[in-house]
């Protein structure tokens, strides 16, 4: 991971091809999360909302946009550890940070993860 800013690369075959799965830029606090949630919502960039989201051993609010080249972009403030790596346990690619790229209209509060 990057520090300044938070940049987290996750390469990753999870059933899709291999290569650049996501990135995903971490915040420190909600508050932080907010500010670049407006800013997304400012320029019109329609974004997937998940709060309290679980996935890869962690509880976080995340967001997901799809930059211009189609790589999906996660946002994220971590909450909390879980004990297991996906929602119920499972590791298989609709479970954890597979996020799903759909029309660009669509957005969610879905508290399922990444996918």
């Amino acid at each position: 991971m990057l520090e300044d800013p938070r940049v987290n690369f996750a390469i990753s075959k999870q059933g899709l091809k291999p290569g650049v799965d996501h990135l995903g830029v971490q915040v420190e606090s909600e508050s932080e999360l907010s500010v670049l949630r407006k800013q997304v919502a400012k320029a019109e960039i329609t974004a997937l909302d998940q709060p309290n989201a679980e996935c890869c051993y962690a509880r976080a609010d995340k967001y997901w946009i799809t930059d211009p080249q189609g790589i999906a972009w996660e946002t994220f403030h971590t909450l909390d550890s879980i004990p297991v790596y996906g929602k119920n346990g499972s590791a298989d690619s609709t479970a954890c940070c597979s996020f799903e790229r759909t029309t660009a209209s669509q957005t969610s509060n879905s508290n399922s993860c990444c996918a």
